[in-house]
C-alpha cells in the first residue's frame, strides 16, 4: 500500500486491512498496518513506524514534526506529539 498520495481524498484512511504502507515515491516501508488506528483527521493515524529510519524528522513548530521518508526524503506529513491512542504517544 502506497503512502501519502493525498489527492482531494486519502485512499486508505479506513483501509484496515494487514499490511504494510510504504513510500508513494520509492517504495520503502514506513509504518505496519498494526500500528493504525482511528481518527478524525481526514488522513490514516499511525502510533509508530516500523524501522528506526523509517521516517527523518524536524520540528516545524511545538508540538508537530515535520516528516519525510527516510530513504528517500518524500513528504509524508507530521507527528504530533502526544496525540496518539496512549498518553505520551504520537500520532502520524
Amino acid at each position: 500500500m502506497s503512502f501519502c498520495a493525498f489527492f482531494g481524498g486519502e485512499a486508505f484512511r479506513g483501509h484496515f486491512e494487514p499490511g504494510i504502507y510504504v513510500c508513494s515515491k520509492c517504495g520503502y516501508e514506513l509504518f505496519s498496518s498494526t500500528a493504525k488506528y482511528q481518527h478524525s483527521s481526514p488522513w490514516p493515524a499511525f502510533t509508530e513506524t516500523i524501522h528506526a529510519d523509517s521516517v527523518a524528522k524536524y520540528e516545524e513548530r511545538p508540538g508537530a514534526l515535520k516528516v519525510s521518508c527516510g530513504k528517500c526524503g518524500n513528504g509524508l506529513g507530521h507527528e504530533f506529539l502526544n496525540d496518539g491512542l496512549k498518553r505520551g504517544q504520537s500520532r502520524f
